[in-house]
């Protein structure tokens, strides 16, 4: 099935990056170009304001709608190593996208001997409780399954007494955080378990506070994903279990994977939560490169908007990339040593 045009609102952008394919272009031409066109500015991660350079830039700002909540971006051409940033420094809640630290966080207990992807565990479902009632909202423990079962509900599907299970198991929040830390890897703290996230969501706006609970980093994601790909955070079959199970993520097709041509694979986590919607993910292009992408949008007026968000910005940095990649169009692109199977 043929996936949806772009949103015309966007043509303009891709004559923005036409401009990138000129030999004398700088490499910050393309961090400029999201940081006008998206309204956000990587150098005052504190700031909500939107600077924009000319009227062109501006009629794609209001056409796009900025102002309606913060958004994050950060991305990485694996091949080449050049970065896009809007906002990477700044906090977003992380939601469902927290899910790959935890599925990491097993998997190297596995490797560690402790637990296998056979050891059971039980679903962690969520008692009916009042919000901000209890430090932790209650569960009750549901069928058994394995973990390798609960990692591809966890991914795929989003699945949170799935998840539950998982960080139970681990030993809870600290201990991913532990995980994360000693991959060197900052700007990142998961402080609940997903059925105390869910129950007392809402209590701040993401679109004009930031909440440091449960939050992390577009860069820190990135980061996280990139590291997961290469292998230098978890055993060649490990990341094959992770990676594989986000290549079969069902949810979030209009998202990142939206208007992503198909001759590229795209592997994903979603989240959603009060006014946010986000994902995170690897693009494997046609001619060998990987671009790690997290992205994170607040406010945007419906969910619907967010993830029409979400798309364009994804696809925009799929051709803001080829752009750059095609300035060398004499350079062999060599894939990267794993792919993400499944």
């Amino acid at each position: 099935m043929a996936r949806p045009r772009i949103l015309a609102a966007f043509v303009g952008l891709a004559a923005s990056f036409a401009a990138l394919a000129q030999p004398a272009a700088a490499q910050d031409e393309l961090q400029a170009t999201f940081d006008s066109t998206f309204g956000t500015q990587l150098r005052e991660p504190q700031s909500f304001d939107a600077v924009y350079a000319s009227s062109f830039q501006q009629r794609i700002a209001k056409l796009a709608d900025p102002a309606l909540g913060r958004i994050g971006v950060a991305a990485v051409d694996l091949a080449t190593g050049e970065e896009v940033m809007v906002l990477g420094d700044q906090l977003f809640p992380m939601a469902s996208t927290s899910k790959v630290a935890v599925a990491a966080t097993y998997l190297e207990m596995v490797e560690k001997g402790k637990y296998s992807l056979s050891s059971e565990f039980p679903l962690l479902l969520p008692v009916a409780s009042a919000k901000y009632s209890s430090a932790k909202a209650p569960v009750r423990a549901g069928q058994y399954l394995p973990a390798a079962d609960l990692i591809e509900l966890m991914i795929t599907r989003s699945s949170n007494p799935a998840t539950d299970a998982l960080l139970a198991a681990v030993g809870g929040p600290a201990v991913v955080n532990d995980w994360i830390r000693r991959k060197g890897i900052s700007n990142f703290s998961i402080n609940r378990d997903i059925a105390t996230l869910v129950r007392d969501d809402g209590q701040y706006n993401p679109a004009t506070y930031i909440d440091t609970r449960d939050a992390a980093t577009p860069r820190t994601m990135a980061r996280l994903l990139a590291g997961i790909y290469r292998g230098e955070y978890l055993s060649d079959q490990s990341r094959q279990v992770l990676l594989g199970s986000m290549s079969r993520t069902v949810t979030g097709k209009r998202r990142i994977p939206a208007h992503i041509p198909l001759e590229a694979r795209v592997s994903h986590k979603t989240g959603s939560l009060n006014n946010t919607s986000s994902d995170i993910g690897l693009i494997e292009c046609p001619d060998g490169r990987v671009i790690a992408v997290a992205i994170y949008v607040t406010g945007q007026g419906t969910k619907q908007a967010r993830e029409e968000r979400i798309a364009a910005i994804a696809r925009a940095l799929y051709d803001g990339f080829a752009a750059k990649a095609q300035q060398n169009p004499t350079r062999n692109w060599a894939r990267a040593p794993y792919a993400t199977g499944g």
